[in-house]
């Protein structure tokens, strides 16, 4: 029986180790937060009895001939990589592991990092080992591709340990599994993936802005250039871009680019472009305030959502954060509710938000949101909806005599 060791238990370590345990392997988990080991023993049914749980990272590698490592890999407020957590494991690793182990980088790096700074913190254990980068790829929510579904990518620091990383990912993966050639190019597929997506967003979102101004409604102009069976892609406009990947991976290429004597402006305005989006949210409440001579300072406003996309609790660089912090600093009283984030909601349920609530703004999509009853926002005198996911019925709030602003629709 194979034995695998996964550091870190979050969204992407978690359901790694869910997978292995499925294909019969013996597994390790560790995580250096004992609260969220503590969660895991007492919450995920299926792997009860099944995962050893460890907060000692070097211990867990000690009997294992493949380590995962799914540490988190955040940027710091100045927008740079910040690697503790992936250094701070890879030392505990090469306290533990053994001659002739896998070690694989799941957690999003710039390129180079496997080469230049995990490769030398490894090489401490003075034992023979094999090094192989596979960037992560996990949807939170998507019921249709999981972790057992995607396509990967791999590439070690030599021949062999591409080798042995694909056949593990064979192992455990019903997709495709593709080698590269060297793994700088593995590290730079995943940060290439999401901020192709990050620029993609910015220009609808940039796009949603000039066309409010013409008084033209994006989302049918999206609509008719769908039609077109080639060259063109849907993305769509909104309060701003969270995650942990699209709004994150782009600046570890920012970042290591300067390293290496390249600006990337491109990447850089999209960047701008997309962090305005919660800030030109509140631009439009304001906007819709003026209108019934009403200000900002002291306003009731309902936020609708925490999380950063459609029914999941991940807050992680949510837009509505950055929306709720915008309004305190405006003096607003804020009303908070999202029945995925019942921590971070600061009234009970959707009832009480609009109860309480004068304006709300629809942060986060979640289908509860969307398949409200509208007469609701009537019946509790709700004056301006602030739609950041063009999701509701524009007419039918319009028809209810509420003010109604989305993203580049009105």
């Amino acid at each position: 029986m194979k034995s695998v060791a996964v550091i870190g238990l979050g969204y992407v370590g978690l359901p790694v180790a869910c997978l292995c345990i499925e294909k019969g392997m013996d597994v390790y988990g560790a995580d250096i937060d004992k609260k969220k080991l503590e969660s895991i023993r007492n919450g995920v049914s299926k792997i009860k009895g099944k995962i050893k749980l460890t907060n000692n990272i070097a211990d867990a590698t000690k009997n294992s001939s493949t380590i995962i490592v799914c540490v988190p890999t955040p940027v710091d407020k100045n927008h740079l990589p910040e690697l503790s957590a992936l250094k701070n494991a890879c030392a505990d690793i090469s306290k533990g592991i053994q001659k002739d182990a896998l070690v694989v980088i799941e957690s999003t790096i710039s390129p180079g990092t496997v080469e230049e700074i995990v490769l030398p913190i490894l090489k401490k254990s003075n034992v023979r080992f094999y090094l192989a980068h596979c960037p992560e790829r996990i949807d939170p929510g998507n019921k249709k591709f999981t972790v057992k579904d995607l396509p990967r990518v791999v590439a070690g620091i030599d021949m062999e340990s591409t080798k042995k990383a694909a056949e593990f990912y064979r192992s455990i993966i019903d997709a495709d599994i593709l080698e590269l050639s060297s793994v700088k190019a593995a590290e730079a597929t995943k940060i290439m993936e999401n901020t192709f997506r990050d620029i993609n967003i910015a220009f609808v979102n940039e796009m949603a802005k000039s066309f409010d101004k013409a008084g033209i409604d994006i989302t049918e102009v999206i609509k008719g250039a769908s039609t077109k069976p080639f060259g063109f892609m849907q993305h769509y406009p909104g309060a701003g871009v969270g995650g942990h990947c699209i709004a994150v991976d782009p600046y570890y290429l920012i970042s290591k680019a300067k390293q290496l004597g390249f600006d990337h402006k491109f990447l850089s305005l999209a960047r701008e472009i997309n962090e305005s989006m919660p800030s030109y949210t509140i631009d439009l409440l304001e906007q819709e305030l003026k209108k019934i001579g009403k200000k900002l300072e002291n306003a009731k406003v309902g936020i609708l959502g925490v999380a950063y996309k459609a029914n999941v609790d991940d807050t992680r660089e949510s837009p509505a954060l950055k929306i709720m912090g915008i309004l305190n600093g405006k003096k607003a009283d804020v009303y908070i509710f999202d029945p995925y984030v019942i921590k971070q909601s600061n009234v009970k349920d959707l009832n009480e938000l609009l109860e309480k609530s004068d304006y709300i703004i629809l942060a986060t999509d979640h289908k509860e949101f969307k398949d409200m009853d509208l007469s609701r926002l009537k019946n509790n005198n709700i004056n301006i909806v602030i739609d950041g996911r063009n999701c509701m019925d524009k007419e039918k709030i319009k028809s209810l005599g509420i003010l109604y602003h989305g993203i580049g629709r009105y």
